[in-house]
């Protein structure tokens, strides 16, 4: 029979012998290829071992000298975790507030079939934050869309009147919603759909930024469509941000033919774009808006769908679950993850550091226009990309910056993301910003 001996904490860590403290990177790399799924592909030669301050991490490399060692140094987090961090590694406020709550008030975990105390708390603190009248807790990310398209689905039959099998959910070419059988089936990355199907359908994909084709896919089948879901920002795309006008034309089409608006902020919420949500930069307001990565506060997973009241009031008991979703520590994780964006101004923050940042890669640009092609962004989710050429490539770039102590990495081939923490100073938004032209000077 199988057997397992775990002993120690930390580098003293020993599962079976294997003492974690005294693995090179390469041994690491090497159990991740024989024991993990390949669905990742980790930057080469690093492995984090632990956080210095909110912006920093501490990373083994290997040693130059003995294959079987490492080194460690110091790199700045320019991902944060794809804006799962925005309050900064190890933020203190929540930090304490996990301590508290599991030493003193010692309620970690009940079932959502018994009410506790803290989910009041969350349920004041996301309806108030969002200005939504209702909130659903979940867990991962990928949730809240999930969530959404079935909630639209269920409205547009009970509410709007669709007929049953009927109803159809339009969602935005080059979109990344996660990596569920719904959210691949709104996809158009083939990647992600490779072998994967039979999909979902009821689907229509139109482009993004492209008011003309939402409005004729609305005049051809706007009293079966339930919903458009769409990304304020599309992040995974390259960080593409619409045309001013766009999200004031798509609500008033929303509104015209009854089709909820529904906006994926898992990535651009929790003031990582300037605004407390980045749908708040175009002056609009959805029916529905799902949230996570940032809402956990760097901690633990934490997602919610918010929404009105006509729209989240079709879900009923038994319709929709979550073991974890919204439990007690969760709860209060989420709760202290909103304090800190607003008690620390964390989008105004985003703000000035974003435009610090985007002004520095556009002067890199100017130095150097035959390489990058453009800079693009919101706040503090930035991007720039360069012209589609084999010597400019986005993996390069990220080992590059990587020996450069820097963490980013490139998306779509040619496009490098940077989205550090929210608590990011002046001095390392520099650093970051001169590690990207030294790498671009040597390309």
């Amino acid at each position: 029979m199988p057997s397992v001996n775990i002993i120690g904490h930390g580098d003293d860590l020993s599962v079976n012998g294997i003492r974690i403290g005294d693995l090179s990177p390469a041994a690491h790399e090497a159990i991740d290829k024989e024991k993990g799924g390949h669905n990742y592909s980790p930057l080469e030669n690093a492995v984090v071992s632990h956080v210095k301050d909110s912006s920093t991490l501490i990373v083994r490399k290997p040693d130059p000298k003995e294959i079987d060692k490492y080194i460690e140094s110091e790199i700045i987090d320019g991902l944060c975790c794809y804006s799962a961090v925005n309050q900064g590694q190890l933020n203190q406020t929540i930090v304490d507030a996990v301590v508290t709550h599991l030493t003193k008030e010692k309620l970690p975990t009940v079932p959502r079939s018994i009410r506790h105390k803290y989910m009041s708390a969350f349920l004041l603190a996301t309806t108030g934050i969002t200005g939504m009248d209702r909130v659903v807790p979940k867990v991962a990310g990928v949730e809240a869309p999930e969530l959404m398209f079935k909630i639209a689905r269920r409205w547009g039959y009970r509410i709007k009147g669709i007929p049953e099998g009927e109803a159809i959910i339009v969602a935005a070419k080059g979109n990344f919603h996660g990596r569920t059988m719904t959210a691949i089936s709104l996809s158009d990355d083939d990647l992600s759909k490779e072998d994967f199907g039979p999909f979902l359908t009821g689907i229509e994909l139109v482009p993004f930024n492209d008011c003309d084709a939402l409005e004729e896919l609305f005049e051809k089948k706007g009293d079966r469509i339930a919903s458009f879901m769409v990304e304020p920002i599309q992040g995974e795309a390259g960080v593409i941000v619409p045309d001013d006008d766009y999200f004031p034309r798509v609500s008033e089409l929303c509104k015209k033919h009854n089709v909820l608006l529904a906006m994926d902020e898992v990535q651009t919420g929790f003031g990582r774009t300037g605004e407390n949500f980045a749908h708040q930069l175009f002056g609009v307001k959805p029916d529905l808006m799902g949230c996570g990565k940032a809402a956990g506060g760097g901690i633990l997973p934490v997602s919610f769908v918010a929404g009105r009241d006509e729209v989240i009031n079709v879900l009923t008991p038994g319709s929709e679950g979550s073991t974890f979703g919204g439990y007690p520590l969760a709860a209060v994780v989420g709760t202290y993850a909103i304090k800190v964006l607003v008690d620390a101004k964390l989008a105004e923050k985003a703000k000035i550091m974003g435009d610090r940042l985007v002004g520095n890669m556009n002067a890199i640009k100017g130095d150097y226009p035959d390489k990058i092609k453009e800079v693009r962004g919101r706040g503090l989710l930035t991007a720039f990309e360069m012209y589609d050429e084999p010597y400019l490539d986005g993996h390069a770039v990220s080992v590059g910056l990587l020996d450069h102590g820097v963490y980013a990495k490139e998306t779509h081939h040619s496009t490098v993301r940077l989205a550090p923490a929210l608590t990011i100073n002046e001095s390392q938004i520099d650093i970051l910003s001169e590690a990207i032209r030294s790498v671009v000077k040597s390309l």
